[in-house]
């Protein structure tokens, strides 16, 4: 079969306004992400002395989510490695059916949107309760 370069693709309509909103909640993101990484720089400490070791060590404030679901046992992060993967594949999985027009959250897909903000809201509850409530031995502590 023969092309002539003029392969016909489905696209789903949308308006500037849209993208224009995506584009500026990108960067309002980044210039957020950005600015606490600026007024909470990672945790760098002085070389690792294995004959004081720091209680609590912990990692960067970007990584403690993973610290603390490995604090409760070494085989959580299989989970976390699954879930990864599965939001590496979600944009070439078959769920629901095609959208005719681009919209924030549609119906369509409301099962992935539920998944994204339950999985962030996780992930931000874990990183608070690691930098906050831990403390020596990682116990938990009441941090006011």
């Amino acid at each position: 079969m023969k092309t002539t370069g003029q392969e016909r693709y489905e696209y789903v309509r949308s308006s500037p306004r849209f993208f224009r909103l995506i584009t500026a909640s990108g960067v309002l993101f980044a210039a957020v992400v950005l600015a606490v990484a600026f007024y909470a720089p990672a945790p760098l400490q002085e070389p690792a002395d294995a004959g004081a070791p720091p209680n609590p060590a912990k990692s960067a404030w970007f990584l403690l989510w993973i610290q603390e679901v490995v604090s409760h046992g070494t085989y959580l992060i299989y989970p976390c490695f699954l879930l990864g993967l599965l939001f590496l594949v979600l944009p070439w999985l078959p769920l629901g059916a095609p959208l005719q027009r681009a919209s924030w959250l549609p119906r369509e897909q409301w099962p992935v949107n539920l998944l994204t903000l339950a999985v962030f809201a996780a992930l931000t509850a874990l990183t608070l309760v690691a930098a906050f409530f831990r403390g020596p031995m990682w116990a938990f502590t009441y941090p006011f």
